[in-house]
């Protein structure tokens, strides 16, 4: 891409202070218009009345920025007729044959780089693809071929362990018993059960796990030291027909099974404490929490009424 050079020092030239600022607008603009379509300073009149207008282009032929057609300086060519000539363009610009050699040049520099990285990645993927370089995997058998008879021993059924029964079929069927299909399947409850028992389970923990497994509840009980004495606390103020009651809610309305005990503390935590041996069933005639206060108060109210009219009685009676 050629490019439109101005002087460092043509803020000062006298043409330019002579031209004045809206005419130098459209003297840079003009000169970019022909650095790009290689005119070599020509402007078509077209391209000035675009840019500027015609009191600019006066002032910049006024000035010897531009020529008109029929002018007199030796140094620049004559531009047709109503078009103009920038004067010495060709003195800080290429010519249009310069820049067309530099493209042409540049054009087969790039393609000579293209056909090298091409013909350096083919003989890199011939030499990943020779012969030479692949493993060599089909001389293991000539080998084996050139060992002796000597070296080529049969070892009879008693050394090499196949005269008699092992101790893997059965003289020690503790080791790795085979199953055996005249035997009972163990029932998959069962099963279920003893893959989930976990660690040992705290003995106070251990009537809420034998309680909810009778319930089908079966998860698996390894916990955290600190969430042991949660679930103790929890038991201690809880019965545990509750905590059966709300994890069988709880197995029910969920999306996937549970896995852990650990999915029912969050709303173990949240029930009211139950006095052991109260009913826990969603039937039973349990008294919700703020009924049992609104009784609690009117029993109060009640005593208070009791008690007035007892004192009313006892002032009215004769001594």
């Amino acid at each position: 891409m050629p490019w439109f050079k101005v002087d460092d020092t043509a803020h000062a030239h006298p043409k330019i202070l002579r031209a004045g600022n809206a005419a130098l607008g459209l003297w840079m603009r003009a000169g970019a218009y022909a650095a790009q379509h290689l005119t070599e300073g020509t402007v078509p009149g077209v391209v000035a009345q675009l840019y500027g207008t015609a009191p600019q282009a006066r002032k910049l032929v006024t000035s010897g920025l531009w020529h008109e057609h029929g002018h007199t300086c030796s140094r620049c060519p004559q531009p047709p007729a109503g078009d103009y000539v920038m004067h010495d363009f060709l003195i800080y610009n290429p010519t249009r044959e310069k820049v067309e050699t530099g493209r042409a040049a540049a054009a087969e520099r790039q393609q000579r780089a293209r056909e090298k990285a091409a013909n350096a990645r083919a003989q890199e993927r011939n030499r990943s693809e020779s012969p030479s370089n692949r493993p060599r995997i089909d001389d293991d058998s000539t080998t084996e071929n050139l060992e002796s008879g000597a070296n080529q021993i049969e070892f009879p059924d008693c050394i090499a362990g196949q005269d008699g029964v092992s101790q893997r079929d059965g003289l020690d069927p503790s080791r790795s018993p085979r199953p055996d299909p005249t035997r009972p399947a163990v029932p998959p409850t069962e099963v279920q059960q003893a893959s989930w028992d976990g660690p040992a389970v705290p003995p106070n923990i251990r009537p809420l796990r034998e309680a909810m497994t009778a319930a089908g509840i079966v998860v698996e009980w390894s916990l955290a030291t600190a969430d042991w004495f949660r679930l103790e606390a929890l038991v201690k103020r809880t019965a545990v027909a509750a905590l059966v009651d709300h994890a069988r809610g709880q197995w029910q309305n969920a999306r996937s099974r549970p896995r852990s005990v650990r999915y029912f503390l969050p709303g173990w935590t949240a029930l009211p404490p139950v006095a052991a041996g109260a009913p826990t069933t969603p039937g039973a005639d349990v008294i919700p929490l703020a009924a049992a206060r609104s009784s609690t108060t009117d029993q109060r109210v009640a005593a208070g009424m009791d008690l007035a009219a007892r004192l009313r009685a006892q002032e009215g009676s004769p001594a």
